[in-house]
C-alpha cells in the first residue's frame, strides 16, 4: 500500500495543500483562501475537508502525518501566534484542531523552517548533519539544520538570520529594531539598496528613468545580466552584505553548506558576490569548508514538499 504525507503552506493569501510521496513528489494539490476566513474554526473545517479530499483520491494508501509551514508559527505549541498577515487574530491551536479533525498527528513550523526540512529531506542537504537554508523574499528566513535537525531553541524560535543586526543604527526594520539583515537583503531591501546607490554614487542607469515605484528586483536583475553599472554594484552590494553576516553564524554553526532559495537567490552575480564576502570575512579556520549553493528543491513545490519533508524528519 502507498504511503504519503501531506504538506501545507498557508500564506497571507492563499492555503497551499498537497499529497506527497515518499520520494518527494507532489502527486496533488489544491488551494484555498486564508483571507476567506476570519474564524479560525472554519477555515480548519476548510483545510480538513480539502485534505481528506485528497486523500480519498489516491486510496487504498497510508497517511503518516501532516506538515505545516506557517507565519509565527511554534514548533514546540503547535499553534501560529498573532500573524500580522493572517485574517484570524490571536493565538490559534491549529495543530490540535486539525488533529481533532482529520485523526492524524499533526506538527507545524514557520515557513524559513519548514524549507529547511526539505532540503534535509529530498533536496541537497540529504546525508548531511549540518547546513543552513536561507530563504530571500519579502523577508529574510533561515533555518538551522545542526546534528540533522533543526534548531528551535529552548522557545522554538531560533535561527531568525534576517534579524541579526547588521548595521547598527540602520534601516528601520518591521520588526521594530533598526539594521536588521532582512532590510538590506529582502526584496525591499534590494531596491532600497539600488536607489541609496544611485543617489550616493552618482550612477547612470536607465532604470533611473523609470517610476521608483514601479523598479523591481527582476528588472534590477535583468539590467545587471545586460551591463548596467547601478545594477551590478546593487547586486554586488547586497551579497556583500549577506556574505558578511553568512560569515558570522559560520562561526557559530559550522555548517557543511548553505542553501539559498528565493526569487532575489536569481539575481544575476549574486551568489559569486556572497561567496567572496563570505570567504573574505571568514576566519581562518572555515576558510574554503563551506559551499554555498542554490536549493535543489522544485521551486514550484517547495513549501509543500517542506511542510510534508517535516513530518518525516521528525518521526510523526
Amino acid at each position: 500500500m502507498e504511503k504519503y504525507v501531506i504538506g501545507v503552506d498557508i500564506g497571507g493569501t492563499n492555503t497551499d495543500i498537497g499529497i506527497v510521496s515518499d520520494a518527494g513528489k507532489c502527486l496533488a494539490r489544491c488551494r484555498i483562501s486564508t483571507q476567506a476566513f476570519i474564524d479560525a474554526e472554519l477555515y480548519a473545517d476548510s483545510l480538513a475537508e480539502n485534505i481528506n479530499a485528497l486523500i480519498a483520491e489516491r486510496q487504498p494508501c497510508v497517511v503518516s502525518g501532516v506538515g505545516i509551514g506557517a507565519p509565527n508559527a511554534h514548533f514546540y505549541s503547535g499553534t501560529i501566534d498573532n500573524a500580522p498577515n493572517l485574517p484570524f487574530k490571536g493565538k490559534i491551536y491549529l495543530k490540535k484542531m486539525l488533529e481533532e479533525r482529520l485523526g492524524l498527528p499533526v506538527v507545524l513550523t514557520n515557513d524559513a523552517n519548514a524549507a529547511a526540512y526539505g532540503e534535509l529531506v529530498y533536496g541537497g542537504g540529504r546525508g548531511m548533519s549540518d547546513f543552513i537554508m536561507l530563504t530571500l523574499g519579502t523577508g529574510v528566513g533561515s533555518g538551522i539544520v545542526s546534528g540533522g535537525k533543526v534548531v528551535y531553541g529552548h522557545d522554538g524560535f531560533a535561527g531568525e538570520l534576517g534579524h541579526v543586526i547588521t548595521f547598527p543604527g540602520g534601516r528601520l526594520c518591521s520588526c521594530g529594531r533598526r539594521g536588521c539583515l532582512e532590510e538590506y537583503a529582502s526584496v525591499r531591501g534590494i531596491i532600497q539598496n539600488f536607489w541609496e546607490l544611485a543617489e550616493k554614487n552618482g550612477f547612470k542607469s536607465p532604470l533611473l528613468e523609470v517610476k521608483k515605484s514601479e523598479v523591481d528586483c527582476i528588472m534590477i536583475g535583468n539590467a545587471a545580466e545586460a551591463g548596467d553599472a547601478l545594477a551590478k554594484a546593487t547586486v554586488e552590494y547586497t551579497g556583500s552584505v549577506l556574505g558578511l553576516a553568512l560569515a558570522n553564524v559560520v562561526a557559530i554553526t559550522s555548517p557543511k553548506a548553505i542553501f539559498i532559495m528565493g526569487g532575489p537567490s536569481k539575481l544575476s552575480e549574486l551568489l559569486p558576490a556572497i561567496r567572496k564576502s563570505m570567504e573574505d570575512n571568514l576566519l581562518s579556520s572555515y576558510k574554503g569548508k563551506v559551499e554555498v549553493r542554490f536549493s535543489e528543491l522544485d521551486g514550484n513545490d517547495v513549501a509543500i514538499l517542506g511542510a510534508a519533508a517535516m513530518v518525516l524528519a521528525e518521526n510523526v
